[in-house]
């Protein structure tokens, strides 16, 4: 394994940076796909989503730190771990088995928050924190209900990030090399940005269930036939366009400030 893949901090370092700048989108991304009401019209909402408040910030901006940056760090490590132990170099089992297990992992963990996070992001919410919208959730369902939407969540964050990696790793492999910063960074941002547009989009209407389970509260078939009944084939793409900025700026970010980063030394 090279050296670079064995140093974790460009990797959370790039995660810390890409949270801090998303959290607002990410804020109006999850808004729009719940389908909390919201007074006003269309562009008034999403850019009352940008400004304050920021409801569950800090929780928020670290869970998306450890947890991009786990999913980055882990899937880098796992596949020069196997390549080195006897799995084919650039293999699809050496390329998408790192990410789909470590994301899997990390999605059950994080659950907790991103339930949380998203109940916040509700106008009518009378919570003020994520341990307050936590412990009314636990009170009323039960420590089971925190994880409430992770069969959802699974399907999305696993399917987004694994083809994110391996459009990335992709990627790195047909770019031609360049030479010169301003040729690597161009280089460095067409890799992010091609992998995290194709895993948001890709996995937007597993977003849309998962988050309108944390609405209602109803499982993942209920949810469906809701969606299905109430906006046939349309909820699909509910709020597509604020899941390609909430979910694949982020993404994209990290993965440009980890080549970054990893420029610098990292």
């Amino acid at each position: 394994m090279s050296s670079k893949h064995k140093n974790p901090v460009a990797y959370f370092g790039a995660s810390a940076m890409a949270a801090v700048i998303n959290f607002p989108l990410w804020k109006a991304s999850a808004m729009a796909q719940a389908g909390f009401e919201v007074p006003g019209s269309y562009a008034a909402a999403y850019l009352r989503a940008l400004r304050p408040p920021y409801k569950g910030v800090v929780a928020v901006v670290g869970g998306m730190t450890w947890a991009r940056g786990a999913i980055f760090y882990g899937s880098d490590a796992g596949r020069a771990y196997l390549e080195s132990n006897g799995v084919a170099r650039g293999s699809l089992a050496a390329v998408a088995a790192p990410p789909l297990v470590v994301s899997t992992l990390v999605q059950i963990v994080n659950q907790p928050i991103i339930r949380g996070s998203v109940m916040l992001q509700n106008p009518k919410s009378e919570w003020r924190t994520l341990s307050e919208a936590l412990r009314a959730v636990a009170r009323d369902r039960g420590a089971a209900g925190l994880w409430h939407g992770t069969s959802a969540g699974i399907l999305k964050t696993v399917p987004k990030y694994s083809i994110a990696i391996i459009v990335k790793d992709e990627m790195e492999r047909r770019l031609p090399p360049v030479s010169g910063e301003a040729a690597t960074l161009g280089r460095a941002a067409v890799k992010a940005c091609a992998a995290a547009i194709a895993g948001a989009l890709v996995t937007n209407p597993l977003d849309v269930i998962r988050n309108e389970m944390f609405k209602t509260d109803l499982g993942l078939v209920d949810v469906v036939r809701k969606l299905e009944r109430e906006q046939p084939r349309r909820w699909v793409a509910r709020g597509a366009d604020k899941n390609l900025v909430g979910v694949a700026v982020p993404v994209a970010c990290t993965i440009f400030f980890t080549d970054l980063l990893r420029r610098r030394g990292f």
